[in-house]
């Protein structure tokens, strides 16, 4: 199926941003934006979890219980990533790598799975890792999913109000192709915040 005209340069946009949060995560290197290679450190446990600032929510053990102002550990397995229900605390936590990267992948996997596969993932379903590579690799699976999804959707779909049925946004209420742009930008904004703790943990004082 041709991709719609309108549909490629979101796409694009999604692509770019996928492949420079994953090359700023994974390296060994990255283009640094005017075509020169830059050496990048592998993501590790210690940086993932790292909290530059008192109370931030992250990922825990789920025997541990959730962080501070949060009611609940989300996901499923050994391992949740702190939330709270609606009204949500302010100001808003700082947040971790693995939060960040963690919310990513969730959203990521059950928008994909809300557009175009089963309609029946849960945030309570998603197995959040607890460590580096778990939750690198995590992001690369949805983001592949989502793509996918993407390439199913035509003319029709992308003026469709609700074709994503994806229960924890506004789907049910906007067009597809402005919930592509949304995602974009949570893909953008977040692999911008998750750069910007990468250069923190490295000048951090030994």
């Amino acid at each position: 199926m041709a991709l719609p005209p309108r549909l490629i340069p979101l796409l694009e946009q999604f692509d770019f941003a996928c492949e420079r949060l994953l090359g700023r995560l994974a390296g060994p290197v990255m283009d640094s934006g005017n075509g020169v290679d830059i050496s990048v450190t592998r993501l590790c446990d210690d940086e993932y979890l790292w909290e530059p600032v008192p109370d931030c929510w992250s990922v825990r053990r789920r025997d541990d219980g959730p962080g501070a102002r949060a009611t609940v550990l989300a996901g499923a397995g050994d391992w949740g990533r702190d939330a709270a229900d609606s009204p949500h605390p302010f100001p808003p936590p700082f947040t971790t790598i693995a939060w960040r990267l963690s919310h990513l992948a969730e959203m990521l996997a059950l928008r994909a799975d809300y557009s175009y596969g089963s309609r029946s993932l849960t945030r309570d379903g998603f197995r959040t890792p607890g460590d580096a590579a778990g939750a690198v690799a995590a992001f690369e699976t949805a983001s592949a999913a989502w793509r996918e999804a993407l390439l199913t959707a035509d003319d029709a779909a992308l003026d469709t109000v609700g074709y994503s049925t994806y229960p924890n946004g506004s789907d049910a209420e906007d067009l597809f192709v402005d919930i592509v742009w949304w995602v974009n930008q949570e893909v953008l904004h977040h692999g911008a915040e998750i750069a910007l703790l990468r250069d923190l943990y490295r000048a951090r004082p030994s």
